[in-house]
C-alpha cells in the first residue's frame, strides 16, 4: 500500500464537548485543539468560532464540527435526575421518590398498586378476602 492509498483522518477544527453541569448547563469548545471557550447554545459555538477567525461554520459537516456527548439540539443533561425546587420544598410537601428521567416509582406496598376501579365498592372495614 502506498501513501497516497493511506484514508486521511483528520480532525474537525472545532469539537464540541459533552454538556457540563452548572447553572445554566453549558459545553467546552476546542478549536484546533485548544479550548477557545463556554457556548451555553448553538449561537454561542459560532460565536467563539468566529472569535477565532472561522466565519460561516457549518455545524452539520462533521469535517468541521465534531459533536461530543450529543448533537447540536443537546444542552442539558438528563442524568443524574434533579428533583425541581418546588419539589426539594421544606415542611408541609411530600418528597416523592424518583427514579431515573424522573419517574416516580411505583409504592411497595400492595394497596398503593391497586387501581381506583379495584378499591370502588370496599367499605373502610371490608378487607381483601
Amino acid at each position: 500500500m502506498t501513501e497516497s492509498e493511506i484514508p486521511r483522518i483528520t480532525r474537525p477544527p472545532v469539537v464540541v464537548l459533552g454538556v457540563q453541569p452548572g447553572d445554566p448547563p453549558y459545553r467546552l469548545v476546542e478549536v484546533a485543539g485548544e479550548l477557545a471557550g463556554k457556548a451555553h447554545s448553538v449561537l454561542d459555538v459560532i460565536e467563539i468560532a468566529r472569535s477565532v477567525g472561522l466565519d460561516d461554520v457549518d455545524l452539520d459537516d462533521p469535517d468541521v464540527v465534531r459533536w461530543v456527548g450529543g448533537d447540536k439540539f443537546t444542552w442539558t443533561s438528563w442524568w443524574p435526575y434533579h428533583p425541581p425546587p418546588h419539589e426539594e420544598a421544606g415542611e408541609g410537601h411530600e418528597k416523592r421518590r424518583r427514579g431515573r428521567r424522573g419517574r416516580q416509582e411505583r409504592p411497595e406496598s400492595p394497596e398503593g398498586r391497586e387501581g381506583p376501579e379495584a378499591r370502588e365498592g370496599r367499605g373502610p372495614d371490608e378487607t381483601h378476602g
